[in-house]
């Protein structure tokens, strides 16, 4: 009998080992079959790293001794009760009704222990038992966060700028506090008027305020300026102020002096008197021109330093019809004036006010996180819940810091994934933190949170997930990694 036998049958030498990321290709089709599983699903899978955020900086220890309770006690407790808008608000719905979304949730569910959230009007009731000790209360645990996560990540900062703001939240009903005022954008609508204050080295926001929607006053201003003292940390020794037109006065230029800080504020109604043989051109190719004088306008108890630019107004090129001589030299300039105590050229100084234009990007986030976002018709309802949206605001400048964090510590970092996450806007660190689908499971009688190995961030998440506990196994970590004496101290 004559067998056939193939010519190439030696035998393929496949790898024997554990391939982690082998995949196979899906075929999905119209005629997909589908059906349920018991297992329960989370499309946010980043928030175990909030978590963990929360113990590694002790929040509940914070909150209970900073926060001051309203008079209505919820079942949940008033941590809880924060901490579920904090969450809410760090995924990135803006309206306490979006709760109706997440209440089945296996990462929220699992941190309350519950089978499911409580009702979005639970939230809503906490929400309008809120006023404005509550909001001032949260400044206290910005605080007292602030100064831990700086010295949990090794910042070190003895002069700081901080950039002062204010921005229009447009209403549409009968809210409290609404005026027509300055609405570039919706001309004539009623609005409110808060102001913002950040810090530019970390970007995180400093202090606030929700107010009524008119020109900000000399006194309010001044009265602002003084409080920014009180929630600075302790490595700040120097800040340098700078502010728009809208904050220049006299009270708020004393304010500053008062306060140690050096200013500089543009200038809104000032006309000083500047040299005209003065003028001068630090660039050759550009016809800007500097100066500057010391004037005390009529009201000020003290004579000032003013800087000024003037650029030359642009004239149509080619156009036949004459030209209208102007009756002053002025005319044909357009100014730039500012207010300030800083010494150094003209051209510099400017170029250092310049620099503060990146606060507008910083307001445009905070309201697209939540700011433009009115729950109630109340103002203090809306006092309150503009400080919990920027407390989330900040929740997410320091996770973006603490990654970066967790990458310059060791470089073996598997995934390039976190690299730059510190200068990404919010939208995109969700993306990277956050949106990363997570399955809870129970294993061996204990609860466990698995990722996906086809995920390219999975990762970067178990690295920033191990460094997170790492530095949690350490007793009150900031105090370990700490090189300036704390401000705030905590005692409960």
């Amino acid at each position: 009998m004559v067998k056939v036998r193939r010519k190439n049958s030696r035998k393929k030498r496949n790898g024997k080992g554990h391939h982690k990321n082998r995949a196979k290709a899906r075929k999905i089709s119209a005629s997909t079959v589908y059906e349920t599983c018991t297992e329960q699903l989370s499309p946010f899978g980043g928030v175990l790293a909030l978590v963990k955020f929360f113990d590694l900086v002790n929040f509940k220890e914070i909150f209970d001794f900073a926060y001051q309770k309203p008079t209505r006690e919820p079942k949940l407790g008033n941590h809880l009760m924060m901490v579920g808008i904090l969450m809410l608000l760090f995924i990135g719905f803006n309206r306490i009704w979006h709760f109706a979304y997440i209440r089945l949730d296996a990462m929220l569910c699992g941190f309350f222990r519950v089978t499911r959230l409580p009702a979005a009007t639970t939230f809503w009731r906490y929400v309008d038992s809120l006023g404005i000790n509550q909001a001032k209360s949260l400044l206290e645990v910005m605080s007292i966060l602030r100064e831990r996560i700086w010295q949990l990540c090794d910042i070190k900062l003895y002069q700081i700028r901080v950039n002062i703001d204010t921005t229009v939240e447009t209403v549409y009903g009968n809210q409290q506090g609404a005026r027509k005022g300055h609405n570039t954008k919706h001309r004539g609508k009623k609005g409110l008027r808060p102001i913002l204050c950040f810090i530019e080295e970390t970007r995180e926001y400093l202090i606030g305020k929700l107010r009524k929607g008119t020109t900000v006053s000399g006194k309010e201003t001044a009265a602002f300026i003084l409080r920014i003292k009180e929630h600075l940390p302790g490595c700040v020794q120097a800040v340098l102020l700078r502010a728009d037109g809208e904050f220049l006065s006299w009270e708020s230029v004393e304010a500053a002096i008062a306060a140690g800080f050096r200013f500089i504020i543009a200038n809104k109604g000032c006309s000083p008197p500047f040299d005209p043989g003065k003028w001068y051109r630090p660039f050759k190719r550009q016809d800007i021109e500097y100066n500057s004088c010391i004037y005390q306008p009529t009201g000020w108890g003290l004579a000032c330093r003013f800087v000024a630019m003037r650029i030359p107004k642009e004239r149509k090129k080619g156009s036949k019809q004459p030209i209208q001589c102007v009756l002053f030299e002025d005319d044909n300039y357009t100014y730039r004036i500012f207010c300030t105590d800083l010494s150094g050229k003209a051209h510099e100084v400017i170029a250092e006010y310049d620099k503060r234009a990146d606060v507008e990007n910083l307001v445009g986030e905070a309201k697209r996180e939540g700011l433009e976002m009115i729950p109630s018709a109340k103002f203090k309802n809306n006092y309150a819940f503009f400080q919990i949206v920027m407390l989330a605001y900040n929740i997410w400048r320091y996770m973006k810091m603490i990654a970066h964090r967790s990458q310059s510590k060791d470089q073996s970092e598997p995934s390039g994934v976190l690299k730059g996450i510190v200068d990404n806007t919010i939208r995109i660190a969700r993306l990277k933190l956050l949106f990363i689908a997570a399955k809870v499971v129970k294993d061996e009688n204990r609860d466990k949170v698995k990722y996906s190995l086809h995920d390219a961030r999975t990762p970067a998440m178990i690295h920033f997930l191990k460094f997170l506990d790492k530095v949690r196994s350490q007793p009150r970590p900031w105090h370990q990694a700490a090189f300036w004496p704390q401000r705030f101290v905590v005692t409960i």
